[in-house]
């Protein structure tokens, strides 16, 4: 048994690390979710939810994961046999796919490599040629978890809108939000999905569905069944600022937490700092003559980064060698990249130190796993990070 000492170093790009002040706050007794002292917290969070979607409409919070929230989002606009155009951008897009699948609605994927971000020119190219508008959304990931690459919505906004395509545009922002610039409204974006282990700096537990006025309206004419997942039924409990059922009470005050914080930082400033640290990792990449998995110029992640292995040698084993010696966990590669690709998560609750601590383990376990690489990447991070620390220090005080 390897015994560790000091803090474990979780560096996967979810769950990411809890700031003290978000445990803090969840360390509630319980709570009466019908009296005005939760109510206090329901419309708190619910408007800060508003201002991290940066939408004047409403979101809807779910006890529940991502993957609850992208069900809502199908269950109360869409119903079997409605066809929709998807984007096969990585595992997560992947999953989404599978719940549409089961949910019997006629799926046309476009397939990709993970490495690249939506294929843009095909989603032009299909709604193109959808000239009876069968087509009832248009569902992207942000930023996908499972490569590194990122999809613009407003891109595919501005697609449809050129083709006065109907259909709803939803976007899966689960590892976006928080982490990256995000506008649900001046995008238009009908449905964002979102949940709050990522760049809410959150535990798992909570899902997000911020949706447009066209959505409430698609919904409202769906008659397809849904109970849990209804929207109407949790946007008429929120107006007093509580829920249809028993919320996750103690996530909600985590919650309140975390908006806080991020508010403090401010979020251009979240966002640069987010930036700053992806640009840091590739420059790692790069001295090392590691490859990214995002191979879409602009398209690079600023939550995590996916690296590739060079051929012949196995992720897991040198994810297992680093855990081993350093106790850091990293992202594993999932489905069609097993084995090829780890993942370093710089997001959520995350400083330059951390990150430098990150890419020392990974350096370190290069060489013990004998992953052929030259050394120096970590200096070359250290260079990106000095140069925006060196910008910051009055002339006077470098004197």
């Amino acid at each position: 048994m390897t015994v560790h000492t000091g803090r474990h170093f979780l560096q996967i790009p979810g769950p990411t690390n809890i700031p003290d002040r978000v445990l803090r706050a969840m360390d509630m007794p319980g709570l009466d979710h019908r009296g005005p002292e939760f109510a206090e917290i329901g419309f708190a969070v619910l408007s800060g939810m508003q201002r991290m979607f940066k939408t004047k409409q409403p979101v809807i919070i779910f006890p529940s994961s991502g993957t609850g929230a992208w069900e809502a989002a199908i269950v109360n606009t869409l119903q079997p046999g409605d066809k929709v155009l998807m984007c096969e951008t990585g595992q997560f897009a992947v999953l989404w796919r599978g719940i549409a699948d089961k949910f019997k609605l006629d799926v046309e994927f476009i397939p990709g490599d993970w490495r690249h971000g939506a294929d843009l020119e095909q989603i032009e190219a299909r709604l193109s040629a959808d000239k009876a508008h069968k087509i009832k959304a248009v569902c992207v990931v942000h930023n996908e978890t499972s490569t590194g690459c990122v999809t613009r919505p407003l891109d595919v906004r501005n697609i449809m809108d050129r083709l006065t395509h109907p259909a709803l545009l939803m976007v899966d922002t689960i590892s976006g939000l928080g982490s990256m610039e995000y506008e649900h409204d001046a995008w238009g974006v009908d449905v964002s999905v979102a949940g709050s282990q990522k760049g809410l700096m959150l535990p798992p537990g909570l899902g997000f569905n911020a949706v447009s006025e066209k959505a409430l309206a698609v919904a409202k004419a769906n008659p397809g069944l849904r109970s849990y997942w209804e929207w109407e039924d949790v946007m008429a409990f929120n107006k007093v600022g509580t829920f249809p059922y028993t919320p996750a009470i103690n996530l909600l005050f985590g919650l309140r937490e975390a908006i806080k914080m991020l508010e403090e930082e401010g979020m251009e400033n979240v966002f640069t700092r987010h930036k700053r640290h992806s640009e840091a990792t590739r420059a790692a990449m790069k001295v090392w003559g590691l490859e990214t998995q995002c191979q879409e110029q602009g398209a690079h992640s600023p939550a995590l980064t996916g690296v590739r292995m060079p051929e012949g040698h196995d992720s897991d084993h040198f994810r297992k060698v680093v855990l081993e010696n350093f106790d850091m966990s990293l992202g594993t590669g999932l489905n069609k990249v097993k084995g090829k690709l780890f993942r370093i998560g710089h997001i959520g609750h995350f400083n330059d130190l951390m990150l430098m601590g990150t890419l020392s383990g990974v350096e370190m376990g290069l060489d013990l796993a004998k992953v052929p690489h030259r050394s120096g990447g970590v200096v070359a991070a250290m260079d990106v990070l000095k140069r925006r620390e060196q910008a910051a220090v009055p002339k006077a005080a470098v004197a």
